[in-house]
């Protein structure tokens, strides 16, 4: 069985996981109707996606 020769300190534990972290999400502004959105992603708002109407628009 595998067994550590020595005991990893919670700082170099930390280190190697500093890399795990998420980012934060991006978010740009739509040309078209000014809403934030995911980049290529459908703009919920409008239903359009490049340009093309792909899904009827929402109403609020």
């Amino acid at each position: 069985m595998a067994v550590p020769k020595s005991k990893i300190t919670a700082s170099k534990r930390g280190m190697r996981r500093s890399h795990d972290k998420l980012g934060a999400a991006t978010y740009i502004e739509d040309k078209e109707s000014g809403e934030l959105r995911r980049p290529h992603h459908i703009d919920l708002k409008t239903g359009k996606y490049r340009g093309r109407q792909v899904l009827e628009p929402q109403d609020d």
